[in-house]
């Protein structure tokens, strides 16, 4: 069985990325990219599906020991576990190194600390999501795992062995004494990869990590919070092509045992543009233009048909299916791959894509004549459809409707647009624009509004409430000492609050389809709780905000690391993980909180 969302750990080469257990377990490998099928996939079923364990030896019937402490080695993505034993003391070291010529690799360094602890590797491959069961054979000293066009090559000086269809090591470690295990993949047509010097790339991956944490400018108050959350973005990042994946997971649920199950291991737009705000805000400015690169070539020449996700070298299709021999994370069915959302229309990434476009040419990233080239065939396609229904920010999949927070982004792409011309680096039809920028804040605040409750509603028409509201001020809509904003903020906390003051997207229907077509609940949505501190510390609130703020820090597991949500009842983690959309407002929180001096201590 899978262990909590909360238990696992990351690590990653810039191109995939793993999940390790407390107990030890690597239950999530998708070779050779983020969006590849799984090789080890027992997170959404059984160890059947595919596992890789090391850890202390335990007697078969009884469940594999936790880690005693575990934590990543100083600012890196190095994972160092240790397990206290009556036998002694062990540490395992995971990584992944970042790939540059070399097979993508993931190796595992056990350490004796003190005794003499019996130890056990553990390795089931299954490809395709834990479909299929490889080819495993030696190969002079090596195993590899041969299915189809994949393999999986095992280095190792430890001795090992086969049975029931796993590879297993048994060995036993002494204070200073190192053993390495070493998976990489290669097609399976081509020459072995080189096995790789353990100890060489470990140095190798604590020195790249320890060096681009360096480039950091935040030195405030939560630094800790910020470094490891800017560290999680850079290992979601897809290195060759600058593209951001929203997790490296999929159809971890957003309700234990429910429906709501997407693949998040692509593109978002939307979660992109705002990476590159936190990034550009922290000195980061190379990740951010690789990103603004990737943009313009999923883009291409056709704004027109712009899509809300593409995949990580920006491709368009990315065909929605079920794996039905999955059992899913405790029961949570279905999985999937793919994303259907991929195709709907949702005119508020018109606006985060501007914004996005705005902020880099802000703050000084090299002129790129095509971005603003886009940035203006962005507008005129808004000039005729802004007022048209949409899917909206959470790609619901019920009707179209008129939804307040895409008509706000509607208008900041325009707005921004226009400080573009303004500022003499693009020729438009300013005035037309200027007219068109007064009829969406006009619209929006005659139609989505609503004057008896002083609250801004979900859509036209509607009585409900969103979260996304809380955005207004953000994007300079209005200004947050506005009535209309200082009533939706209270709104939204009387009628979208969990107990513990967290912040929910929307109301749902429970066992009814609702607003967005799917039965079942969710968690408290991170971002928007995060979004609700901003928000606060805006209007005067500052001392509330850093409150809410630290409640939200309190939720990271051990090691920093957040999901896409908080399940109030289970008081667990929920959703695909770790979640950029969780950690990107996490720091932007932090720098607003920094600049006002809302912080404790």
């Amino acid at each position: 069985m899978s262990g909590r969302i909360e238990d696992y750990a990351l690590i990653g080469d810039m191109q995939t990325a793993a999940l390790v257990c407390r107990d030890g377990s690597v239950d999530w490998l998708c070779l050779p990219r983020f969006d590849s099928h799984a090789v080890f996939a027992a997170l959404l079923g059984t160890e059947d599906h595919g596992f890789w364990r090391i850890g202390p030896a335990f007697a078969p019937g009884t469940a594999a020991p936790r880690a005693d402490r575990r934590r990543y080695d100083g600012d890196s993505l190095v994972l160092e576990s240790e397990w206290d034993t009556p036998r002694g003391t062990v540490r395992v070291t995971d990584f992944m190194p970042p790939r540059e010529d070399h097979a993508p690799q993931l190796i595992r360094i056990v350490e004796g600390v003190s005794g003499r602890v019996p130890m056990r590797s553990a390795l089931r491959m299954r490809f395709s999501y834990g479909r299929v069961v490889p080819w495993v054979h030696k190969v002079d000293s090596r195993t590899v795992a041969v299915a189809g066009p994949d393999s999986v090559w095992l280095d190792t000086d430890a001795e090992t062995y086969g049975k029931d269809l796993t590879t297993y090591s048994d060995f036993t470690v002494a204070p200073g004494e190192r053993v390495a295990f070493c998976i990489s993949w290669q097609p399976s047509h081509k020459e072995p990869p080189e096995a790789p010097d353990a100890e060489a790339a470990l140095e190798a991956t604590t020195g790249f990590w320890r060096e681009w944490v360096e480039q950091c400018t935040y030195h405030g108050p939560y630094r800790e919070a910020v470094v490891r959350s800017l560290i999680t973005l850079k290992a979601l990042t897809y290195g060759p092509t600058g593209g951001i994946v929203a997790a490296p997971t999929t159809s971890l649920p957003e309700e234990i045992g429910g429906v709501r199950n997407w693949d998040y291991r692509y593109t978002w737009l939307r979660d992109a543009a705002i990476t590159l705000s936190s990034l550009l805000r922290t000195g980061y400015r190379a990740e951010a233009a690789a990103w603004r690169e990737w943009l313009l070539r999923a883009v291409a020449g056709d704004p027109e048909n712009l899509q809300i996700m593409y995949g990580i070298a920006g491709e368009r299709e990315l065909g929605e299916t079920e794996l039905d021999w999955l059992p899913g994370y405790e029961n949570s069915r279905p999985v999937r791959v793919g994303n259907g959302a991929a195709h709907q229309l949702q005119l508020d990434v018109y606006g985060e894509v501007t914004e996005a476009l705005h902020l880099g040419h802000m703050t000084g990233l090299a002129r790129n004549d095509y971005a603003s080239l886009l940035q203006l065939k962005l507008i005129r396609y808004l000039e005729t459809h802004w007022n048209e229904p949409d899917e909206g920010i959470w790609e619901v999949r019920g009707p179209r409707r008129h939804f307040v927070h895409s008509k706000v982004m509607a208008w900041v792409a325009v707005d921004r647009t226009i400080k573009l011309i303004e500022s003499g680096d693009a020729d438009g039809p300013l005035e037309r624009w200027r007219e068109l920028r007064d009829e969406i804040h006009q619209d929006v605040c005659e139609k989505g509004y609503d004057k008896e409750r002083n609250t801004f509603t979900q859509s036209y028409g509607s009585k409900e409430l969103d979260a996304s509201l809380l955005l207004i001020p953000q994007m300079g809509f209005l200004p947050p000492d506005d009535k209309r904003v200082i009533g939706t903020i209270e709104a939204i906390q009387r009628e979208l609050s969990t107990p513990d003051g967290f912040i929910l997207r929307y109301p749902t229907a429970g066992d009814e389809a609702g607003v967005d077509g799917l039965e079942g609940d969710e968690g408290a949505f991170l971002a928007c709780s995060f979004w609700m501190a901003d928000d606060l510390a805006m209007i005067g609130r500052v001392d509330e905000a850093r409150r809410l703020f630290e409640r939200l820090l309190a939720l990271r597991n051990d090691l920093g690391l957040l999901a896409e949500e908080w399940d109030p009842r289970l008081q667990r983690q929920v959703g695909n993980f770790p979640q950029a959309f969780s950690h990107v407002p996490l720091i932007d929180t932090a720098l607003r909180l920094t600049a006002s001096g809302a912080y404790g201590g």
